[in-house]
């Protein structure tokens, strides 16, 4: 039998005891290196993540990156037959937000193993209140379905 210290009182662990935490921290370790890996291939697959939309009329197509940023614009020649600036403007507008906002929600859905999606939700929108209430509570011990 062995003696571990807590402050000044000394309480006797046994060897088992001690085999077991070993064991449990090695577990450990094996799910950290585990979830560090997968993070890796999430991170690489969230990048990956590509969507194209349609505008409502047919005539616009966009695809946008992860992060919901512009990587190809289709224009039908048949916008041309009823030149309206504004209009064209503002049907490319809509379609890439809604693209950027489907690809958000692919990029939650690949992280969602790893991260609450309401959590990877808060942290692509950048919304730093949303988080920080996020992380209070779970220093508070409620769980994200709480939050």
């Amino acid at each position: 039998m062995t003696a571990f210290t807590t402050g000044e009182n000394v309480q006797p662990v046994e060897r088992a005891d001690a085999t077991g935490m070993r064991a449990y921290a090695d577990e450990l370790r094996r799910t950290f290196m585990s979830l560090q890996d997968e993070g890796l291939d999430l991170l690489r697959n969230a990048k990956a993540v590509q969507v194209t939309e349609r505008s409502k009329d047919g005539l616009i197509t966009v695809t946008v990156n992860s992060r919901g940023e512009l990587v190809r614009l289709d224009i039908d020649p048949r916008i041309y037959r009823h030149p309206d600036a504004r209009a064209l403007a503002d049907t490319i507008t809509d379609t890439v937000h809604r693209a950027g906002e489907k690809a958000q929600q692919k990029v939650v859905e690949v992280f969602e193993p790893l991260v609450p999606a309401d959590q990877m939700r808060a942290y692509i929108e950048g919304d730093v209140e949303k988080m920080m209430d996020q992380l209070a509570g779970m220093m508070a011990g409620r769980t994200s379905g709480d939050l």
